[in-house]
């Protein structure tokens, strides 16, 4: 076995190999994705080779439990990298036991494993980390074509990217422009050693069934593949892009500067760039884009109904809904906490989906008294002016015309003691003068946000 990144047998690593690794985002610490095999064994003896004397270099192993060698694949890893003097973290997930089905529409095992692999990742990156993963060429190949075989758009057939936020940090993917059987001969060259995984060769697994049974005659018919396949991927990448820029100047005239979308400007707008647009909405909103059928009768029947209808379009975690000529991106609320809570002046406080924080102004004489946050129970007024009538709640939400779906969740903040106190914040709708602008006159400064803002 190799017990370094460069061989004492007069090998030298090619500079087609460096060129990628060296070129890398900013950083200030490097983390490898290890699983064991062939190429993710060789990326890391090429950023020990290429970076040990630049940044701190760490690894990553993720045990899925799924095969019979998993305990001998993660020692396998920690040996390479008490090898290279490479700090190793391990990570021992479950994902169930199954096949993947092609017609399952859900990925099966292959895809839990990957979520729970990439929610490892994102645990252990931190602000300033990068991460790379080893995939090349002959991966963007199957990637695109299982993507193209389960219906994707061009966001999908754009392929893997080679770099993108991941947590706190961010991945790349240094050699995804280089094919498997080139990284294979000089892992060979180098004498390295690696694992092989036995579910490789199950063609139950789509992408085995794409690498063993669909590719290689694709290869021999179009010699090229990769390149052609590249070629693809990258229009389609440049196409998204450009749809991107479209919904964000769509969004700034159809939403008026508000957090919904006007129906009478989305009327105005292409089905095609409807349906572009709320993608566009959902993804923003840190959503995943709703699968639509027939998005011609979707969007007819959000934008057509009648005014005391109430249409929605459903997506995972989330709904469309209209309101009084406006549409609506709707979260499904955290759960709401059923009794008062004491906002502490200088303190976060989680409350569903919106963050409260009381802050100190200009060095504020003296402490708030008593905040407490709650949600509506009846009877409660609004004063929107120090010096004008109060109001109540329910006539406040009507002239506001605050969505109904939202006015039973809202955080109420209240200053004072007991059920007596005053009423000086709506959610993020409004907020007393006393607690809010540059100068508040309590000193302290109500802030109040929604998480999907």
């Amino acid at each position: 076995m190799t017990t370094g990144a460069e061989p004492d047998h007069g090998f030298a690593w090619p500079d087609a190999l460096c060129a990628p690794v060296r070129s890398l985002p900013e950083h200030s610490r490097l983390w490898v994705a290890l699983s064991g095999g062939l190429d993710s064994v060789l990326l890391l003896h090429l950023a020990a080779f290429c970076h040990r004397d630049r940044v701190g270099i760490r690894a990553v192993h993720v045990n899925h439990q799924l095969q019979p060698n998993a305990g001998d694949t993660e020692a396998f890893c920690r040996a390479q990298c008490s090898a290279l003097g490479i700090p190793l973290v391990t990570r021992r997930v479950s994902v169930g036991n199954g096949r993947a089905g092609a017609d399952t529409g859900t990925g099966g095992v292959e895809e839990a494993a990957r979520e729970a692999r990439y929610a490892v990742f994102e645990e252990v990156l931190e602000p300033g980390d990068l991460l790379l993963l080893a995939h090349h060429a002959d991966d963007q190949v199957e990637t695109v074509l299982f993507r193209l075989v389960r219906g994707s758009g061009v966001a999908g057939l754009a392929g893997m990217p080679h770099c993108r936020p991941l947590g706190a940090g961010q991945l790349a993917r240094p050699l995804l422009e280089l094919e498997r059987a080139e990284l294979e001969r000089w892992a060979r060259r180098a004498e390295l050693e690696w694992v092989e995984d036995p579910s490789n060769t199950d063609q139950g697994y789509d992408r085995n069934y794409l690498r063993h049974a669909i590719i290689p005659g694709l290869r021999a018919r179009w010699p090229g593949l990769a390149q052609r396949v590249r070629h693809s991927a990258r229009a389609c990448a440049d196409s998204e892009f450009l749809n991107e820029r479209l919904a964000e100047r769509q969004w700034a005239d159809c939403s008026e500067g508000t957090r919904a979308v006007s129906v009478r400007a989305l009327q105005g707008l292409s089905v095609v760039e409807q349906k572009n647009l709320m993608r566009w909405w959902s993804r923003e909103c840190g959503f995943r884009p709703p699968v639509v059928s027939d998005w011609h009768q979707v969007m007819h029947d959000l934008l057509q109904a009648r005014e005391d209808r109430e249409p929605e379009l459903r997506g995972e975690g989330f709904r469309l809904r209209r309101f009084q000529g406006w549409i609506y991106l709707v979260p499904e609320h955290s759960t709401v906490p059923q009794s008062s809570v004491t906002l502490t002046p200088g303190e976060s406080l989680r409350w569903a989906d919106w963050t409260l924080l009381l802050e100190p102004v200009a060095n504020p004489e003296c402490p708030p008294g008593p905040i407490r946050v709650s949600t509506r129970q009846g009877g409660e007024r609004v004063r929107p002016r120090p010096d004008g009538p109060s109001k109540s709640l329910k006539n406040w939400f009507q002239e506001q015309a605050v969505p109904p779906w939202e006015r039973a969740c809202l955080p109420l903040v209240f200053a004072g003691s007991g059920d007596t106190g005053e009423l000086i914040a709506i959610g993020d709708f409004w907020c007393s003068e006393q607690y809010s602008g540059g100068a508040p006159a309590a000193g302290w400064r109500l802030v109040v946000k929604r998480e999907f803002d």
